[in-house]
C-alpha cells in the first residue's frame, strides 16, 4: 500500500498499526529467512489486505468528507498540470483585483492521450494551499467577490472564441469576511448562476474534493456535473449543518448521514451526472491513477457535448436544472381560488 501521506485519519489508524507490524517482522526475518516466519508475514499480509478492502470500500459519508479534506489530495492546479499543456493563467476581474483562490485561464486539453482530440478551453477552478503561507494566500479556497468576476471574465472570454469551459470544484465555501460581504458576495455568486446559464459553449463541472454552499455553486451551472468518489456537494458542510441543528459541532456525522452529500447519493437524484472511480482509499494515494480518471471523464463529457447547437445546448442546461428537486402539483377547486381560501 502507498503510505498514506501526511496525518493518517482516524479510521486509518487500524491499518497503520498493522503496516508497522509487517516492517517489525520483515526486519525481523532480515537475511536468514524462517519458514515459521514467513508464514506468519503472510497471514499478516492477507489480514492486511482484507482489511483494507473492507475499510475503503464500506466508507461512511462523514469518512468520505474527511479523505475529500485530506491535506494530501490533489487540488485544481494539481489537476491542470495532469491534463493539459501550456495552462495561462489570467489575473484580475477589471473591477477590483486578482483573488487566488480561484484560479482560471485558457489552456489545451490533452485529449487526445483519452481518446479525444486536443483542443483549446479555459478552465476556472478553486485552489487551497499545501502549507501554512499558501493557505494564508489561498484563504484555504475561499473566494471573494473578485473570484467569482474573474472566473466570469475568462467563461466570457472563452464564450465569444467558442471553447468549451472546465470547471473545477473544490471548496469549503465563499470567503465569509466582512470585505467581502462590503464588495457584494452574494451578487456575484447570483451573477454567475445567471450567467452560466445561458453562456452559449459546452460547461463541463467536476467536484474533485469539496464542494460546499454557493461556494461551490458559483461556478457549478454546466452540461455536465462530474464527481469524484470520495468527493462532497451539499448546500452546507456537516459541521455549520450540526452547529445549526445541535448548537454543537459534536453530531457532524450524523449531519453528514442526514444531507446525503456523496456522489452515490447525488447521481440517483440528478444532481450529477457520473462519478469518477478512484484509486483505493483516495486519489491521495495514487494520484497519477487519479488525474488518468478525470481526464478520461472530462474528455468523454467534452465528446458528448461536441456539436450540439448552441440553442438547444442552452434549452438542454434549463431542463437539467429544471429536473432537479421533488415537487408535487396539487389542483385547487375554482371556487377555492375565487375565495382566496
Amino acid at each position: 500500500m502507498a503510505k498514506t501521506q501526511n496525518q493518517p485519519l482516524e479510521f486509518e489508524r487500524p491499518l497503520l498499526e498493522l503496516e508497522a507490524k509487517l516492517e517489525e517482522m520483515r526486519a525481523l526475518r532480515g537475511d536468514e529467512p524462517s519458514a515459521d516466519l514467513n508464514e506468519a508475514i503472510g497471514k499478516l499480509e492477507s489480514r492486511f489486505h482484507e482489511l483494507r478492502q473492507s475499510i475503503y470500500k464500506n466508507l461512511t459519508r462523514w469518512q468520505r468528507v474527511q479523505i475529500a479534506r485530506h491535506p494530501m489530495r490533489p487540488y485544481s492546479l494539481d489537476h491542470i498540470s495532469a491534463w493539459t499543456d501550456g495552462f495561462q493563467e489570467l489575473h484580475g476581474d477589471r473591477l477590483f483585483g486578482d483573488d487566488p483562490a480561484m484560479v482560471a485561464g485558457l489552456t489545451t486539453f490533452k485529449g487526445g492521450r483519452y481518446g479525444y482530440k486536443d483542443r483549446t478551453v479555459a478552465i476556472v477552478g478553486q485552489q487551497k494551499g499545501r502549507d501554512t503561507k499558501m493557505r494564508k494566500y489561498r484563504r484555504f479556497g475561499m473566494s471573494n467577490p473578485e473570484g467569482y468576476r474573474k472566473a466570469l471574465r475568462v467563461m466570457r472570454m472563452a464564450a465569444k472564441f467558442g471553447k468549451p469551459v472546465i470547471c473545477l470544484l473544490d471548496t469549503p465555501g465563499a470567503f465569509p469576511g466582512l470585505e467581502a460581504e462590503e464588495r457584494g458576495q452574494a451578487e456575484a455568486i447570483a451573477r454567475n448562476l445567471f450567467e452560466m446559464a445561458r453562456l452559449p459553449v459546452p460547461i463541463v463541472v467536476v467536484v474533485i474534493g469539496e464542494g460546499a454552499s454557493g461556494g461551490a455553486l458559483g461556478i457549478g451551472v454546466g452540461d455536465r456535473i462530474l464527481m469524484m468518489e470520495n468527493a462532497w456537494y451539499s448546500v452546507i458542510s456537516p459541521e455549520s449543518c450540526s452547529s445549526i441543528l445541535w448548537r454543537s459541532w459534536d453530531y457532524k456525522e450524523e449531519a453528514a448521514r442526514g444531507l446525503k452529500l456523496t456522489a452515490p447519493d447525488l447521481q440517483p437524484l440528478g444532481i450529477i451526472d457520473d462519478i469518477i472511480a478512484e484509486p483505493l482509499g483516495g486519489a491521495h494515494h495514487d494520484p497519477e491513477s487519479a488525474f488518468s480518471a478525470t481526464g478520461k471523464a472530462v474528455a468523454k463529457a467534452l465528446a458528448e457535448l461536441d456539436g450540439i447547437a448552441p440553442d438547444v445546448l442552452l434549452e438542454q442546461r434549463l431542463q437539467k436544472f429544471d429536473a432537479m428537486g421533488v415537487f408535487e402539483s396539487v389542483d385547487t377547486p375554482e371556487e377555492d381560488v375565487v375565495s382566496g381560501s
